[in-house]
Protein backbone atom coordinates (compact mmCIF):
# COMPACT_ATOMS: atom_id res chain seq x y z
CA UNK A 1 0.00 0.00 0.00
CA UNK A 2 1.27 3.56 -0.53
CA UNK A 3 1.88 5.40 2.07
CA UNK A 4 1.01 9.07 2.36
CA UNK A 5 1.90 10.64 5.57
CA UNK A 6 -1.70 13.17 6.79
CA UNK A 7 -0.01 14.67 9.32
CA UNK A 8 0.80 18.45 10.01
CA UNK A 9 0.42 18.96 6.24
CA UNK A 10 -2.17 21.40 4.29
CA UNK A 11 -4.06 19.86 1.86
CA UNK A 12 -6.11 21.77 -1.26
CA UNK A 13 -9.59 20.62 -0.92
CA UNK A 14 -12.08 19.27 -3.20
CA UNK A 15 -13.41 21.60 -4.97
CA UNK A 16 -16.32 21.17 -7.85
CA UNK A 17 -14.96 22.61 -11.38
CA UNK A 18 -11.93 24.07 -9.51
CA UNK A 19 -9.87 20.97 -8.30
CA UNK A 20 -9.13 19.88 -12.31
CA UNK A 21 -5.44 18.60 -13.55
CA UNK A 22 -3.91 22.38 -14.07
CA UNK A 23 -5.63 23.57 -10.41
CA UNK A 24 -4.47 20.79 -8.34
CA UNK A 25 -0.65 21.43 -10.34
CA UNK A 26 -1.08 25.18 -9.39
CA UNK A 27 -1.62 24.53 -5.64
CA UNK A 28 1.36 22.22 -5.42
CA UNK A 29 3.46 24.53 -7.34
CA UNK A 30 2.81 26.66 -4.17
CA UNK A 31 3.11 24.14 -1.71
CA UNK A 32 0.49 22.41 -1.15
CA UNK A 33 0.98 19.00 0.45
CA UNK A 34 -1.47 16.98 -0.87
CA UNK A 35 -4.62 17.58 -3.95
CA UNK A 36 -7.76 16.70 -3.63
CA UNK A 37 -9.74 16.16 -7.18
CA UNK A 38 -12.97 17.91 -7.09
CA UNK A 39 -15.57 14.88 -6.46
CA UNK A 40 -16.41 12.40 -9.03
CA UNK A 41 -19.69 10.02 -8.65
CA UNK A 42 -18.54 6.35 -8.61
CA UNK A 43 -20.86 5.61 -11.81
CA UNK A 44 -19.55 8.17 -13.34
CA UNK A 45 -16.05 6.83 -12.76
CA UNK A 46 -16.92 2.99 -13.46
CA UNK A 47 -16.20 1.70 -17.10
CA UNK A 48 -13.94 4.37 -18.04
CA UNK A 49 -10.94 3.77 -20.02
CA UNK A 50 -7.21 4.64 -19.24
CA UNK A 51 -5.40 6.44 -21.97
CA UNK A 52 -2.15 7.97 -22.52
CA UNK A 53 -2.12 11.12 -23.89
CA UNK A 54 1.89 11.37 -25.80
CA UNK A 55 1.24 15.08 -26.28
CA UNK A 56 0.36 16.35 -22.45
CA UNK A 57 1.76 13.29 -20.73
CA UNK A 58 -1.07 13.58 -18.78
CA UNK A 59 -2.71 10.00 -17.81
CA UNK A 60 -6.92 10.56 -19.41
CA UNK A 61 -10.14 8.14 -18.21
CA UNK A 62 -12.22 8.58 -20.80
CA UNK A 63 -16.07 7.34 -21.04
CA UNK A 64 -16.66 7.81 -25.29
CA UNK A 65 -15.75 11.20 -25.78
CA UNK A 66 -16.13 12.76 -22.17
CA UNK A 67 -12.95 13.33 -19.95
CA UNK A 68 -13.93 11.62 -17.12
CA UNK A 69 -10.37 12.18 -14.86
CA UNK A 70 -6.76 13.34 -15.54
CA UNK A 71 -3.85 12.94 -13.90
CA UNK A 72 0.11 13.99 -14.66
CA UNK A 73 3.36 12.33 -13.21
CA UNK A 74 3.78 16.47 -11.33
CA UNK A 75 1.12 15.21 -9.01
CA UNK A 76 2.09 11.23 -8.28
CA UNK A 77 2.13 10.11 -5.15
CA UNK A 78 0.03 13.58 -4.00
CA UNK A 79 -3.65 13.16 -5.73
CA UNK A 80 -6.30 12.07 -3.30
CA UNK A 81 -9.44 10.69 -5.73
CA UNK A 82 -11.66 11.81 -4.20
CA UNK A 83 -14.95 9.74 -4.52
CA UNK A 84 -19.49 10.49 -4.10
CA UNK A 85 -20.75 7.09 -3.41
CA UNK A 86 -23.68 5.90 -1.35
CA UNK A 87 -22.92 1.79 -2.25
CA UNK A 88 -19.68 -0.16 -1.08
CA UNK A 89 -19.67 -2.19 -4.30
CA UNK A 90 -20.52 0.78 -6.38
CA UNK A 91 -17.29 2.84 -4.41
CA UNK A 92 -14.62 -0.04 -4.60
CA UNK A 93 -15.41 -1.01 -8.62
CA UNK A 94 -14.82 3.17 -9.20
CA UNK A 95 -11.91 3.12 -6.53
CA UNK A 96 -10.21 0.56 -8.16
CA UNK A 97 -10.78 1.69 -11.74
CA UNK A 98 -8.19 4.74 -10.96
CA UNK A 99 -6.04 3.00 -8.10
CA UNK A 100 -3.09 2.78 -10.54
CA UNK A 101 -3.06 6.59 -10.54
CA UNK A 102 -3.71 8.15 -7.65
CA UNK A 103 -2.16 8.29 -3.84
CA UNK A 104 -5.34 7.88 -2.22
CA UNK A 105 -9.14 7.12 -1.86
CA UNK A 106 -11.00 10.00 0.02
CA UNK A 107 -14.86 9.61 0.31
CA UNK A 108 -17.27 12.87 0.04
CA UNK A 109 -19.25 12.77 3.20
CA UNK A 110 -20.06 16.45 3.46
CA UNK A 111 -21.50 17.80 0.09
CA UNK A 112 -25.15 19.38 0.99
CA UNK A 113 -25.97 19.97 -2.71
CA UNK A 114 -29.52 18.05 -3.36
CA UNK A 115 -27.69 15.71 -6.38
CA UNK A 116 -26.12 13.95 -3.55
CA UNK A 117 -28.29 13.94 -1.06
CA UNK A 118 -30.97 12.47 -3.11
CA UNK A 119 -28.86 10.11 -4.25
CA UNK A 120 -27.63 9.07 -0.20
CA UNK A 121 -24.08 10.24 -0.85
CA UNK A 122 -22.43 13.52 0.32
CA UNK A 123 -23.80 14.92 3.57
CA UNK A 124 -26.65 12.25 3.27
CA UNK A 125 -23.89 10.07 4.87
CA UNK A 126 -23.81 11.78 7.93
CA UNK A 127 -26.69 10.51 8.89
CA UNK A 128 -26.20 6.66 7.96
CA UNK A 129 -23.56 5.54 9.70
CA UNK A 130 -23.88 1.89 9.10
CA UNK A 131 -23.80 2.70 5.20
CA UNK A 132 -20.72 5.05 5.63
CA UNK A 133 -19.28 2.07 7.72
CA UNK A 134 -19.97 -0.36 5.15
CA UNK A 135 -18.45 1.70 2.34
CA UNK A 136 -15.28 2.88 4.31
CA UNK A 137 -14.49 -0.67 5.82
CA UNK A 138 -15.20 -2.21 2.18
CA UNK A 139 -12.79 0.04 0.45
CA UNK A 140 -9.70 -0.36 3.50
CA UNK A 141 -10.30 -3.89 3.59
CA UNK A 142 -9.68 -4.41 -0.50
CA UNK A 143 -8.88 -1.33 -2.41
CA UNK A 144 -5.25 -1.22 -1.71
CA UNK A 145 -4.37 2.49 -1.71
CA UNK A 146 -4.95 4.94 2.16
CA UNK A 147 -8.36 5.41 2.47
CA UNK A 148 -10.35 8.80 4.48
CA UNK A 149 -13.36 10.92 4.26
CA UNK A 150 -14.38 14.67 4.71
CA UNK A 151 -17.37 15.38 6.73
CA UNK A 152 -19.52 18.13 7.97
CA UNK A 153 -20.33 18.75 11.81
CA UNK A 154 -23.88 16.91 12.55
CA UNK A 155 -26.26 19.42 14.73
CA UNK A 156 -26.07 17.44 17.60
CA UNK A 157 -22.27 17.76 19.01
CA UNK A 158 -22.54 14.26 20.72
CA UNK A 159 -23.51 12.61 17.05
CA UNK A 160 -20.65 14.14 16.27
CA UNK A 161 -18.06 12.30 18.31
CA UNK A 162 -20.03 8.93 17.84
CA UNK A 163 -19.57 9.25 14.29
CA UNK A 164 -15.87 10.16 14.05
CA UNK A 165 -15.17 6.71 16.43
CA UNK A 166 -16.82 5.08 14.02
CA UNK A 167 -15.08 5.88 11.00
CA UNK A 168 -11.65 6.07 12.71
CA UNK A 169 -12.44 2.32 13.73
CA UNK A 170 -12.98 1.42 9.98
CA UNK A 171 -9.04 1.63 9.50
CA UNK A 172 -9.20 5.01 7.41
CA UNK A 173 -5.68 6.95 7.76
CA UNK A 174 -7.19 10.45 8.58
CA UNK A 175 -10.71 12.45 8.82
CA UNK A 176 -11.19 15.96 7.79
CA UNK A 177 -13.54 18.52 9.04
CA UNK A 178 -15.41 20.90 7.63
CA UNK A 179 -16.53 23.11 10.56
CA UNK A 180 -20.20 23.51 9.15
CA UNK A 181 -23.52 21.50 9.37
CA UNK A 182 -24.79 20.38 6.03
CA UNK A 183 -27.62 23.61 6.02
CA UNK A 184 -24.62 26.14 6.85
CA UNK A 185 -23.11 28.11 3.72
CA UNK A 186 -19.34 29.88 3.54
CA UNK A 187 -21.21 33.33 5.27
CA UNK A 188 -21.78 31.20 8.77
CA UNK A 189 -18.72 31.49 10.57
CA UNK A 190 -16.68 27.93 10.46
CA UNK A 191 -17.03 26.43 14.08
CA UNK A 192 -13.08 25.95 14.92
CA UNK A 193 -13.90 25.55 18.83
CA UNK A 194 -16.77 22.72 18.35
CA UNK A 195 -13.99 21.01 15.86
CA UNK A 196 -11.03 20.60 19.00
CA UNK A 197 -13.87 19.07 21.41
CA UNK A 198 -14.57 16.24 18.49
CA UNK A 199 -11.04 15.86 16.83
CA UNK A 200 -9.96 15.03 21.29
CA UNK A 201 -12.16 11.55 20.53
CA UNK A 202 -9.79 10.69 17.80
CA UNK A 203 -6.72 8.73 18.82
CA UNK A 204 -4.61 6.96 16.34
CA UNK A 205 -5.08 8.90 12.75
CA UNK A 206 -4.62 12.47 12.25
CA UNK A 207 -7.41 15.11 12.16
CA UNK A 208 -7.83 17.69 9.30
CA UNK A 209 -9.47 21.35 9.75
CA UNK A 210 -11.26 22.77 6.88
CA UNK A 211 -13.40 25.78 6.91
CA UNK A 212 -12.04 29.63 6.83
CA UNK A 213 -8.83 29.22 6.62
CA UNK A 214 -8.11 30.97 3.97
CA UNK A 215 -4.03 31.22 3.50
CA UNK A 216 -0.92 29.36 5.07
CA UNK A 217 -0.17 32.43 7.18
CA UNK A 218 -3.66 31.03 8.97
CA UNK A 219 -2.32 27.89 10.01
CA UNK A 220 -0.25 29.03 13.38
CA UNK A 221 -3.21 30.48 14.67
CA UNK A 222 -6.19 27.70 13.61
CA UNK A 223 -3.89 25.29 15.09
CA UNK A 224 -3.14 26.61 18.21
CA UNK A 225 -6.59 27.19 18.93
CA UNK A 226 -7.96 23.72 17.32
CA UNK A 227 -5.00 21.11 17.76
CA UNK A 228 -6.02 20.65 14.46
CA UNK A 229 -3.37 17.89 13.27
CA UNK A 230 -3.50 19.07 9.75
CA UNK A 231 -5.22 21.98 7.72
CA UNK A 232 -7.53 21.89 4.13
CA UNK A 233 -7.60 24.82 2.29
CA UNK A 234 -10.60 25.58 -0.11
CA UNK A 235 -12.16 29.51 -1.29
CA UNK A 236 -8.36 30.83 -0.04
CA UNK A 237 -6.90 28.27 -2.42
CA UNK A 238 -9.95 29.22 -4.88
CA UNK A 239 -9.27 32.83 -4.87
CA UNK A 240 -5.14 32.49 -5.16
CA UNK A 241 -3.77 29.12 -5.36
CA UNK A 242 -0.47 30.60 -3.94
CA UNK A 243 -2.57 30.39 -0.51
CA UNK A 244 -0.04 27.80 0.50
CA UNK A 245 2.87 29.60 0.28
CA UNK A 246 4.97 30.66 3.91
CA UNK A 247 6.07 33.74 2.37
CA UNK A 248 2.58 35.03 1.29
CA UNK A 249 0.40 35.67 -1.64
CA UNK A 250 1.58 36.50 -4.68
CA UNK A 251 -0.16 38.62 -6.59
CA UNK A 252 -3.47 37.76 -8.47
CA UNK A 253 -1.90 38.73 -12.01
CA UNK A 254 1.27 36.24 -11.11
CA UNK A 255 -1.41 33.49 -9.89
CA UNK A 256 -3.24 33.06 -12.74
CA UNK A 257 -0.41 33.21 -14.90
CA UNK A 258 1.43 30.08 -13.43
CA UNK A 259 -2.33 28.87 -13.49
CA UNK A 260 -2.11 29.93 -17.34
CA UNK A 261 0.90 27.91 -17.76
CA UNK A 262 -0.21 24.93 -16.34
CA UNK A 263 -3.89 24.77 -18.64
CA UNK A 264 -1.30 25.26 -21.49
CA UNK A 265 0.75 22.17 -20.16
CA UNK A 266 -2.06 19.61 -20.01
CA UNK A 267 -4.02 21.35 -22.43
CA UNK A 268 -7.26 21.82 -20.12
CA UNK A 269 -10.69 22.74 -22.06
CA UNK A 270 -11.26 26.74 -22.47
CA UNK A 271 -14.67 26.56 -20.84
CA UNK A 272 -13.33 24.72 -17.65
CA UNK A 273 -9.83 27.20 -17.46
CA UNK A 274 -12.62 30.32 -17.93
CA UNK A 275 -14.82 28.78 -14.93
CA UNK A 276 -12.22 28.77 -13.11
CA UNK A 277 -10.11 31.99 -13.67
CA UNK A 278 -13.21 33.80 -13.11
CA UNK A 279 -13.50 32.45 -9.49
CA UNK A 280 -9.90 33.40 -8.74
CA UNK A 281 -10.15 36.80 -9.34
CA UNK A 282 -11.83 38.61 -6.18
CA UNK A 283 -9.90 41.68 -5.87
CA UNK A 284 -11.61 45.08 -7.39
CA UNK A 285 -9.11 46.51 -8.47
CA UNK A 286 -8.03 43.63 -10.59
CA UNK A 287 -11.89 42.79 -11.73
CA UNK A 288 -12.07 46.79 -13.12
CA UNK A 289 -8.96 45.41 -14.80
CA UNK A 290 -8.32 44.91 -18.58
CA UNK A 291 -6.92 41.44 -18.12
CA UNK A 292 -10.05 40.50 -16.22
CA UNK A 293 -12.42 41.97 -18.67
CA UNK A 294 -10.52 39.83 -21.41
CA UNK A 295 -11.24 37.16 -19.42
CA UNK A 296 -14.88 37.50 -19.54
CA UNK A 297 -14.93 37.91 -23.14
CA UNK A 298 -12.78 34.98 -23.98
CA UNK A 299 -14.11 32.69 -26.43
CA UNK A 300 -11.21 30.18 -26.80
CA UNK A 301 -8.00 29.23 -25.08
CA UNK A 302 -5.85 31.38 -27.00
CA UNK A 303 -8.29 34.43 -26.18
CA UNK A 304 -7.16 33.88 -22.21
CA UNK A 305 -3.50 34.83 -22.93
Amino acid sequence: MTNIEYDNKVFLAPMVRVGTLPFRLTALHYGADLVWTEELVDKKVIGSIRKYNTATQAIEYWKGDRLIFSTHDDEKGRVIFQLGTADPDLALKAALTVKEDVAGIDINCGCPKKFSIQGGMGAALLTNPDNLKQILTNLVQNVGLPVTCKIRLLDDKEKSIELVKMIESTGVKAITIHCRTKEQRSTTPAKWEEFKEIAQVVKNIPVAINGDVYSWQDIPRVKEMTHANSVMIARGAQYNPSAFRKEGLVPDEEAIKEYLKKCVQVNNVYQNTKYVLLTMATDPKFTRSETYRKIQKAKSALALW
